[in-house]
């Protein structure tokens, strides 16, 4: 005779039961297991064309949306391989973490691949904790700008430079007209304005962790990411796979976010999947527009890579 069906009997069959339909659950509903989402962030801050997508707020904006929002997480990792680039748009994804993390309550975890410089830096400070890898460089923590002066070419070859403008300054540092002193003062003071912000940030968000000379830490100077370390520019010396399963465990689900894919586009390689292009919908002129927009960007994004040897 078997046994009645108590309470605590339906209770244990019930256990079972879920516990069984729980394998057949996708990982990130599963809460047996923390979750970790990860957004990458890699590539020139900026720079984009159709074919070469830049990091950009727009870019990657749902990304993080998705990331922060993920049921279950136990924090987001940030995958960062970006030698810099906008100041602008740097600040715009710093602020936009921040404001998810501080939302959400979740803590933000950076993981430095090839680079965190200059803007990718900035980018990183918006974490929690910073890890590099040995090699990775880190810092770079300074505003370049920069230009060509072609007005002794164009007078060589005969050609007669004519613009029209209204406003003292508008034509400030055009690359057809001699250097003009006043404008190159007037660029350095907006350059200074916003190092001062950066280095400002930076010392909000590593505080007394920086142990390095200021007048090194904030000159524009890179170090490799040990160096870093003996900074206080990073946390510690990782990667995102090791450095996650050691503090989750070894169950520990790290999906990674990428942005959505348009219905009639596709993704192309660049900052988190999050640019898209049409699929042979593109004027031919218009096509071959971007292919000389790309071109110039892949020289500008490759030089900027360049400084750091990379």
């Amino acid at each position: 005779m078997s046994e009645p069906w108590t309470g605590e009997r339906v209770r244990e069959g019930w256990k079972r039961a879920l516990a069984a339909l729980r394998e057949f659950l996708p990982q990130r509903f599963r809460s047996d297991r923390p979750v970790v989402p990860v957004v990458r962030l890699t590539g020139v801050i900026g720079f984009s064309t159709p074919l070469r997508p830049g990091l950009t707020m727009v870019g990657i904006a749902r990304a993080l949306d998705r990331a922060f929002a993920m049921r279950n997480a136990a924090a987001v990792a940030l995958a960062i391989n970006s030698p810099g680039g906008s100041p602008a748009q740097s600040h715009l994804i710093f602020r936009r973490v921040r404001d998810l993390a501080q939302a959400k309550n979740l803590r933000v975890i950076a993981f430095v691949e090839d680079a965190a410089a200059s803007g990718g830096y900035m980018i990183a400070c918006a974490a929690d904790e910073i890890v590099a890898d040995p090699y990775s460089i880190v810092g770079s923590i300074g505003v370049v700008g920069g230009s060509f002066g072609f007005d002794k070419l164009i007078a060589k070859i005969g050609i007669e430079r004519r613009l029209y403008t209204s406003g003292e300054h508008k034509a400030m540092l055009d690359p057809f007209l001699p250097e003009n002193p006043g404008d190159v003062e007037r660029l350095k003071k907006l350059q200074r304005e916003i190092h001062d912000d950066f280095i400002a940030l930076v010392k909000s968000r590593r505080g007394d962790k920086l142990t390095g000379p200021e007048d090194s830490l904030f000159s524009g100077e890179y170090w490799s990411g040990r160096r870093a370390l003996e900074f206080g520019l990073v946390d510690g010396i990782g990667d995102l796979r090791s450095t996650l399963r050691t503090r989750f465990g070894d169950k520990v689900f790290m999906p990674l976010i990428s942005a959505d894919r348009g219905l009639l586009a596709r993704r192309v390689f660049g900052v988190g999947r999050g640019e898209l292009i049409s699929d042979g919908l593109a004027p031919a002129g218009l096509a071959q527009a971007s292919l000389a927009d790309d071109m110039i960007s892949a020289l500008e994004a490759r030089a900027l890579w360049a400084r750091y040897g990379l």
